[in-house]
């Protein structure tokens, strides 16, 4: 070091003092003044630090704890740059879906003290480094700052992924590369970006891809670029759903039913698209049997996009709708609790939702709001809506009464249905707001005149 001028050494930062007092071996440099290690790296003698006490010479262990506070500045770093870049929830409570990489932080992390340690260990033993080694560091150094990770990680250059989307019952998602089938292929999407891009199953879209880390199964989308063959930021950037300009039902839901039950329901009590709906009556009355009749007579109808959630249900019903199409996209028996039902409904209704606003006509049938308390029944109820220029979401679900806001109520008797006779349609305590839109005045009339009927009889 005597090439060294101490003109130079004063106008350098400190920080490249210490690298050089760290290239040639230098003990204690980092508790020297500046000028001291200006001296100390010309090789001139330097003071004794003040705090060195009977272990002068000896610096290992403020060494160790700066190094360890070092390290946890990096290691903070790296984490808060991987949430950044994968985008990815911390819920990951999926079945088969990638893990969140701790075991990988882990090692890596083990291995990055292992190096530092061997290098305190020759500092202390006055092991001086030569260049090479160092600039060997510096490239470990990089690659930790980038979260350590090795050739065909995130620093490779991303495939770019094409598929469908199919949403989990916990709010993440797979892009099936060759849908409706699962393959090894299929690259993963967090809860996260389902909500942030509001991605609905059936949607198609793009995206570059990274591949799985050491704990993970699946490759994971790194962002989302289109959607539908539109950008990405265009169709999440959309106006609120809540926001958007509604009419009354007009258009009636065509049931071509056998079922004499429906057939009331279709001419006496009708269901348009965007009809807010609730199948009422005490236990034993039939609803659940009623919203299966329904979802038989409307699964088959393309133009619609159904989906069916249960909640509270018995386990054996549970088992009959799982053996049906469609099978529920969640099921939960009445041992669930009321913020864990309240929660599986919301997200199908969310999911209705966006398809309603991107012009689709959804229909979501619930068994049943009874669980969900006054206040999450009707907020879901409050979903349906009829859409001015866009489609429609239409909601029909099972209750013990009417919640409030139906444009549509369907009661039905116990004493019909307990005894085999049908229809079991109770007419005096069903109706439809505007029935007219839906079946004309001509329907509308028909209709007041079987109340007028029905009414006759019961007195």
């Amino acid at each position: 070091m005597a090439a060294l001028d101490r003109s130079e050494l004063e106008a350098s930062p400190l920080a490249d003092l210490h690298a050089i007092a760290d290239q040639i071996g230098l003990e204690g440099f980092r508790r020297m003044r500046k000028a001291d290690l200006i001296d100390a790296i010309l090789g001139e003698p330097a003071p004794t630090p003040p705090d060195a006490g009977d272990d002068t010479g000896d610096d290992s262990g403020d060494d160790d704890s700066n190094e360890r506070r070092t390290r946890l500045r990096r290691r903070r770093s790296r984490r808060g740059a991987r949430e950044d870049a994968d985008g990815e929830s911390t819920d990951d409570d999926r079945e088969g879906a990638p893990q969140d990489g701790a075991d990988e932080d882990r090692e890596d992390e083990d291995a990055e003290d292992a190096s530092e340690e061997v290098g305190a260990r020759r500092r202390r033993g006055g092991r001086s480094r030569s260049r090479s080694s160092g600039a060997r560091d510096t490239s470990g150094r990089n690659e930790r700052g980038t979260g350590g990770r090795s050739p065909g990680g995130d620093n490779e250059e991303q495939r770019v992924a094409e598929g469908v989307v199919e949403v989990l019952g916990n709010g993440s998602a797979f892009l099936r590369v060759d849908p409706p089938e699962a393959s090894d292929e299929d690259v993963y999407i967090s809860a996260a970006q389902v909500r942030r891009c509001e991605l609905v199953s059936g949607d198609r879209v793009t995206g570059p891809v990274r591949t799985p880390r050491r704990s993970e199964r699946y490759p994971s989308l790194v962002r989302i670029d289109t959607i539908n063959g539109q950008s990405a930021d265009s169709v999440s950037d959309g106006s609120r759903y809540e926001d958007l300009p509604v009419t009354w039902p007009s258009e009636r839901l065509s049931l071509g039913s056998g079922n004499p039950t429906l057939e009331a329901i279709e001419w006496l009590t009708p269901v348009g698209l965007g009809s807010r709906v609730t199948i009422v009556g005490p236990r034993g009355a039939g609803k659940t049997e009623t919203l299966r009749a329904l979802v038989a007579a409307l699964r088959d109808r393309e133009e619609l996009e159904l989906s069916v959630v249960l909640a509270g249900a018995r386990p054996e019903e549970i088992a009959e709708w799982a053996e049906g199409a469609p099978a529920p996209s969640a099921a939960l028996s009445f041992a669930a609790s009321g913020d864990a039902q309240g929660q599986a409904v919301e997200r199908a209704v969310e999911s209705a939702k966006r398809l309603a606003a991107r012009g689709a006509n959804a229909v979501l049938l619930v068994d049943g709001l009874d669980g969900l308390g006054s206040a999450s029944a009707r907020k879901v109820l409050a979903a349906a809506r009829n859409l001015r220029e866009g489609g429609s979401l239409t909601v029909i679900a099972t209750a013990s009464a009417p919640v409030g806001g139906e444009t549509t109520v369907i009661a039905l008797d116990q004493a019909l249905a307990s005894t085999g006779r049908e229809p079991i349609l109770d007419l005096l305590a069903s109706g439809t707001l505007r029935a007219e839109l839906l079946v004309g005045e001509d329907g509308a009339r028909a209709i007041a005149q079987a109340r007028a009927s029905a009414l006759d009889a019961a007195s």
